[in-house]
Protein backbone atom coordinates (compact mmCIF):
# COMPACT_ATOMS: atom_id res chain seq x y z
CA UNK A 1 0.00 0.00 0.00
CA UNK A 2 1.22 3.17 -1.15
CA UNK A 3 1.86 5.74 2.08
CA UNK A 4 -0.85 8.79 2.40
CA UNK A 5 0.94 12.29 1.27
CA UNK A 6 -0.02 14.74 -1.51
CA UNK A 7 -0.53 12.33 -4.11
CA UNK A 8 0.82 12.89 -7.95
CA UNK A 9 0.96 16.13 -9.83
CA UNK A 10 -1.80 14.53 -11.74
CA UNK A 11 -3.92 14.77 -8.41
CA UNK A 12 -3.46 18.60 -8.09
CA UNK A 13 -7.34 19.26 -8.79
CA UNK A 14 -8.84 15.88 -9.65
CA UNK A 15 -11.09 16.05 -7.40
CA UNK A 16 -12.98 19.36 -8.77
CA UNK A 17 -12.28 18.20 -12.08
CA UNK A 18 -14.03 14.79 -11.71
CA UNK A 19 -17.11 16.59 -10.36
CA UNK A 20 -17.51 18.74 -13.12
CA UNK A 21 -16.68 16.66 -16.31
CA UNK A 22 -16.62 13.21 -15.29
CA UNK A 23 -19.43 11.06 -16.58
CA UNK A 24 -20.76 13.70 -18.66
CA UNK A 25 -20.82 12.34 -22.83
CA UNK A 26 -23.06 13.16 -25.96
CA UNK A 27 -22.21 9.99 -27.41
CA UNK A 28 -24.22 6.42 -27.16
CA UNK A 29 -21.80 4.36 -25.63
CA UNK A 30 -21.85 0.62 -24.43
CA UNK A 31 -19.46 -1.73 -22.53
CA UNK A 32 -19.68 -5.24 -21.56
CA UNK A 33 -17.35 -7.06 -19.00
CA UNK A 34 -16.59 -10.41 -18.84
CA UNK A 35 -14.37 -12.63 -16.83
CA UNK A 36 -12.70 -16.31 -17.57
CA UNK A 37 -11.96 -18.67 -15.32
CA UNK A 38 -8.36 -17.78 -14.85
CA UNK A 39 -9.04 -14.54 -13.60
CA UNK A 40 -8.98 -12.86 -17.36
CA UNK A 41 -11.09 -9.60 -17.83
CA UNK A 42 -12.37 -9.25 -21.07
CA UNK A 43 -14.37 -5.43 -21.40
CA UNK A 44 -16.19 -5.18 -25.04
CA UNK A 45 -16.72 -1.36 -25.83
CA UNK A 46 -18.75 0.50 -28.36
CA UNK A 47 -19.64 3.93 -29.27
CA UNK A 48 -21.86 6.13 -31.12
CA UNK A 49 -20.07 9.31 -32.18
CA UNK A 50 -22.38 11.13 -34.93
CA UNK A 51 -22.32 9.23 -38.24
CA UNK A 52 -19.11 7.06 -36.40
CA UNK A 53 -19.17 3.79 -34.68
CA UNK A 54 -15.81 3.21 -32.96
CA UNK A 55 -15.34 -0.29 -31.14
CA UNK A 56 -12.54 -1.92 -28.44
CA UNK A 57 -11.77 -4.84 -26.95
CA UNK A 58 -9.76 -4.54 -24.04
CA UNK A 59 -7.87 -7.36 -21.98
CA UNK A 60 -6.45 -7.15 -18.56
CA UNK A 61 -4.96 -9.90 -16.67
CA UNK A 62 -3.50 -9.49 -13.30
CA UNK A 63 -0.98 -11.68 -11.72
CA UNK A 64 0.40 -11.08 -8.48
CA UNK A 65 1.43 -7.51 -8.28
CA UNK A 66 1.92 -7.84 -12.22
CA UNK A 67 -0.82 -6.02 -14.47
CA UNK A 68 -0.88 -6.79 -18.23
CA UNK A 69 -3.73 -4.57 -20.31
CA UNK A 70 -4.20 -5.13 -23.85
CA UNK A 71 -6.66 -2.89 -25.99
CA UNK A 72 -7.22 -3.15 -29.56
CA UNK A 73 -9.86 -0.98 -31.60
CA UNK A 74 -11.40 -0.53 -35.14
CA UNK A 75 -8.40 1.08 -36.65
CA UNK A 76 -6.47 -2.24 -35.70
CA UNK A 77 -3.90 -0.37 -33.33
CA UNK A 78 -2.64 -2.71 -30.00
CA UNK A 79 -2.42 -0.74 -27.20
CA UNK A 80 -0.57 -2.22 -24.39
CA UNK A 81 0.13 -1.27 -20.74
CA UNK A 82 2.01 -3.43 -18.48
CA UNK A 83 2.42 -1.91 -15.11
CA UNK A 84 4.50 -3.28 -11.89
CA UNK A 85 3.00 -2.40 -8.97
CA UNK A 86 4.95 -1.99 -5.86
CA UNK A 87 8.22 -3.58 -7.00
CA UNK A 88 9.69 -2.02 -3.48
CA UNK A 89 7.75 0.13 -1.56
CA UNK A 90 5.78 3.01 -2.67
CA UNK A 91 7.41 2.00 -6.69
CA UNK A 92 5.43 1.57 -9.43
CA UNK A 93 6.40 0.79 -12.97
CA UNK A 94 4.57 1.27 -15.76
CA UNK A 95 5.65 0.05 -19.41
CA UNK A 96 3.42 1.20 -22.29
CA UNK A 97 3.23 0.98 -26.37
CA UNK A 98 1.07 1.04 -29.21
CA UNK A 99 1.62 -1.22 -32.19
CA UNK A 100 2.37 -0.59 -35.06
CA UNK A 101 3.68 3.11 -33.82
CA UNK A 102 7.35 2.27 -33.42
CA UNK A 103 7.94 5.92 -31.49
CA UNK A 104 4.99 5.33 -29.11
CA UNK A 105 7.23 2.75 -26.59
CA UNK A 106 7.55 4.76 -22.86
CA UNK A 107 8.30 3.87 -19.51
CA UNK A 108 7.53 5.21 -16.72
CA UNK A 109 8.68 5.32 -12.72
CA UNK A 110 5.96 6.45 -9.84
CA UNK A 111 7.22 6.67 -6.49
CA UNK A 112 4.93 7.58 -3.45
CA UNK A 113 5.86 8.86 -0.26
CA UNK A 114 4.37 10.61 2.63
CA UNK A 115 5.77 13.89 1.47
CA UNK A 116 6.40 13.40 -1.72
CA UNK A 117 5.10 12.18 -5.04
CA UNK A 118 7.21 11.96 -8.00
CA UNK A 119 6.81 10.58 -11.62
CA UNK A 120 9.20 10.22 -14.72
CA UNK A 121 8.96 9.22 -18.25
CA UNK A 122 10.85 8.61 -21.16
CA UNK A 123 10.36 7.95 -24.49
CA UNK A 124 11.84 4.47 -25.92
CA UNK A 125 13.06 6.04 -29.00
CA UNK A 126 16.65 7.53 -29.84
CA UNK A 127 15.97 11.27 -29.46
CA UNK A 128 12.94 11.00 -26.11
CA UNK A 129 10.29 13.19 -25.05
CA UNK A 130 11.56 13.54 -21.01
CA UNK A 131 8.35 13.83 -18.69
CA UNK A 132 9.25 14.72 -14.85
CA UNK A 133 6.71 15.62 -12.22
CA UNK A 134 7.30 16.16 -8.74
CA UNK A 135 4.69 17.21 -5.64
CA UNK A 136 6.06 17.66 -1.95
CA UNK A 137 4.48 18.25 0.95
CA UNK A 138 1.92 15.92 3.03
CA UNK A 139 -2.12 15.60 3.16
CA UNK A 140 -3.16 19.45 3.59
CA UNK A 141 -0.79 21.76 1.20
CA UNK A 142 1.22 20.26 -2.04
CA UNK A 143 3.37 22.35 -4.46
CA UNK A 144 4.55 20.58 -7.47
CA UNK A 145 5.93 21.07 -10.83
CA UNK A 146 5.39 18.94 -14.20
CA UNK A 147 8.20 19.76 -17.12
CA UNK A 148 8.56 17.49 -20.34
CA UNK A 149 11.92 17.83 -22.59
CA UNK A 150 12.25 17.06 -26.21
CA UNK A 151 15.77 15.91 -26.46
CA UNK A 152 15.55 16.05 -29.99
CA UNK A 153 15.19 19.52 -30.33
CA UNK A 154 16.27 20.53 -27.35
CA UNK A 155 13.78 22.33 -25.47
CA UNK A 156 10.95 22.60 -22.88
CA UNK A 157 7.81 21.50 -24.54
CA UNK A 158 6.13 21.55 -20.75
CA UNK A 159 6.45 23.48 -17.78
CA UNK A 160 3.17 23.66 -15.58
CA UNK A 161 3.33 24.38 -11.59
CA UNK A 162 0.46 23.45 -9.10
CA UNK A 163 -0.42 24.36 -5.56
CA UNK A 164 -2.82 22.57 -3.62
CA UNK A 165 -4.91 22.90 -0.23
CA UNK A 166 -6.38 20.28 1.28
CA UNK A 167 -9.18 19.86 4.82
CA UNK A 168 -11.56 17.28 5.64
CA UNK A 169 -14.55 18.77 3.68
CA UNK A 170 -12.79 21.32 1.02
CA UNK A 171 -9.99 20.87 -1.30
CA UNK A 172 -8.63 24.42 -3.33
CA UNK A 173 -5.99 23.83 -6.19
CA UNK A 174 -4.50 26.74 -8.46
CA UNK A 175 -2.15 25.51 -11.14
CA UNK A 176 0.04 27.64 -13.90
CA UNK A 177 -0.95 25.65 -17.54
CA UNK A 178 0.32 26.44 -21.25
CA UNK A 179 4.12 27.83 -20.35
CA UNK A 180 2.57 29.89 -17.98
CA UNK A 181 0.01 31.36 -20.42
CA UNK A 182 -3.03 29.59 -18.53
CA UNK A 183 -3.99 29.84 -14.68
CA UNK A 184 -6.66 27.60 -13.35
CA UNK A 185 -8.25 27.99 -9.83
CA UNK A 186 -10.37 25.10 -8.53
CA UNK A 187 -12.71 24.30 -5.68
CA UNK A 188 -14.39 21.53 -4.65
CA UNK A 189 -16.72 21.60 -0.96
CA UNK A 190 -18.18 18.30 -0.01
CA UNK A 191 -21.42 19.54 1.70
CA UNK A 192 -22.87 16.47 3.16
CA UNK A 193 -20.91 12.58 2.84
CA UNK A 194 -24.35 10.82 4.03
CA UNK A 195 -25.72 11.92 0.70
CA UNK A 196 -22.66 12.13 -1.67
CA UNK A 197 -23.30 15.64 -2.24
CA UNK A 198 -20.53 17.91 -3.29
CA UNK A 199 -19.74 21.51 -5.23
CA UNK A 200 -17.18 22.59 -6.90
CA UNK A 201 -16.06 25.03 -9.35
CA UNK A 202 -13.57 26.13 -12.24
CA UNK A 203 -12.16 29.36 -12.92
CA UNK A 204 -9.61 29.45 -16.20
CA UNK A 205 -7.61 32.73 -17.51
CA UNK A 206 -5.83 32.98 -20.42
CA UNK A 207 -2.94 35.66 -20.66
CA UNK A 208 -2.11 35.98 -23.99
CA UNK A 209 -5.99 35.57 -25.32
CA UNK A 210 -7.38 37.72 -22.45
CA UNK A 211 -10.05 35.36 -22.28
CA UNK A 212 -11.53 33.75 -18.86
CA UNK A 213 -14.05 30.33 -18.31
CA UNK A 214 -15.48 29.60 -15.76
CA UNK A 215 -17.59 26.29 -14.78
CA UNK A 216 -19.98 25.43 -11.62
CA UNK A 217 -21.42 22.29 -10.65
CA UNK A 218 -22.83 19.85 -8.12
CA UNK A 219 -23.45 16.12 -7.29
CA UNK A 220 -26.21 14.64 -4.93
CA UNK A 221 -26.95 11.30 -4.43
CA UNK A 222 -30.77 10.31 -4.30
CA UNK A 223 -29.86 7.12 -2.47
CA UNK A 224 -27.00 4.75 -2.18
CA UNK A 225 -27.33 3.54 -5.79
CA UNK A 226 -28.87 6.65 -7.87
CA UNK A 227 -26.54 10.03 -8.60
CA UNK A 228 -27.18 13.29 -10.38
CA UNK A 229 -24.88 16.05 -11.45
CA UNK A 230 -25.24 19.37 -12.56
CA UNK A 231 -23.26 21.79 -14.17
CA UNK A 232 -22.90 25.36 -15.97
CA UNK A 233 -20.00 27.62 -17.30
CA UNK A 234 -20.31 31.31 -18.39
CA UNK A 235 -21.00 30.60 -21.94
CA UNK A 236 -24.29 29.48 -21.20
CA UNK A 237 -24.08 25.65 -21.52
CA UNK A 238 -25.84 23.89 -19.18
CA UNK A 239 -25.30 20.01 -18.37
CA UNK A 240 -26.85 17.37 -15.96
CA UNK A 241 -26.62 13.57 -15.98
CA UNK A 242 -28.38 10.50 -14.06
CA UNK A 243 -26.57 7.89 -12.87
CA UNK A 244 -27.71 4.58 -11.46
CA UNK A 245 -26.33 1.69 -10.90
CA UNK A 246 -29.06 -1.22 -11.39
CA UNK A 247 -26.98 -4.13 -10.28
CA UNK A 248 -23.37 -4.42 -8.73
CA UNK A 249 -21.12 -2.48 -10.64
CA UNK A 250 -23.25 -2.67 -13.40
CA UNK A 251 -24.27 1.39 -14.59
CA UNK A 252 -26.74 3.33 -16.75
CA UNK A 253 -26.30 6.69 -17.46
CA UNK A 254 -28.03 9.59 -19.40
CA UNK A 255 -26.59 13.26 -19.63
CA UNK A 256 -28.22 15.87 -21.49
CA UNK A 257 -27.02 19.54 -22.56
CA UNK A 258 -28.29 22.50 -23.81
CA UNK A 259 -27.19 26.00 -24.89
CA UNK A 260 -29.22 27.96 -23.39
CA UNK A 261 -28.46 30.91 -25.23
CA UNK A 262 -29.53 29.06 -28.16
CA UNK A 263 -32.41 27.57 -27.20
CA UNK A 264 -33.94 26.99 -30.62
CA UNK A 265 -31.16 24.21 -30.64
CA UNK A 266 -31.85 20.68 -29.84
CA UNK A 267 -30.38 19.13 -26.87
CA UNK A 268 -27.76 16.85 -27.10
CA UNK A 269 -28.82 13.98 -24.90
CA UNK A 270 -25.87 11.01 -24.15
CA UNK A 271 -26.64 7.40 -23.17
CA UNK A 272 -23.81 4.76 -21.75
CA UNK A 273 -24.55 1.41 -20.61
CA UNK A 274 -21.83 -0.33 -18.73
CA UNK A 275 -22.56 -4.43 -17.82
CA UNK A 276 -20.54 -6.46 -15.67
CA UNK A 277 -21.10 -9.73 -14.04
Amino acid sequence: MAKAGPGLYTDIGKKAKDLLYRDYQSDHKFSLTTYTANGVSITSTGAKRGEFFLADVNTKLINKNITTDVRVDTSSKVYTTITVDEPAPGLKTIFSFVVPDQKSGKAELQYLHENAGISASIGLTASPVVNFSAVAGNNTVALGADISFDTAAGVLTKYNGGLSFTTSDLIASLTLNDKADTITASYYHTVSPLTNTAVGAELTHGFSSNENSLTIGTQHSLDPLTTVKARVNNFGITSALLQHEWRPKSLFTISAEVDTRAIEKSAKVGLALALKP
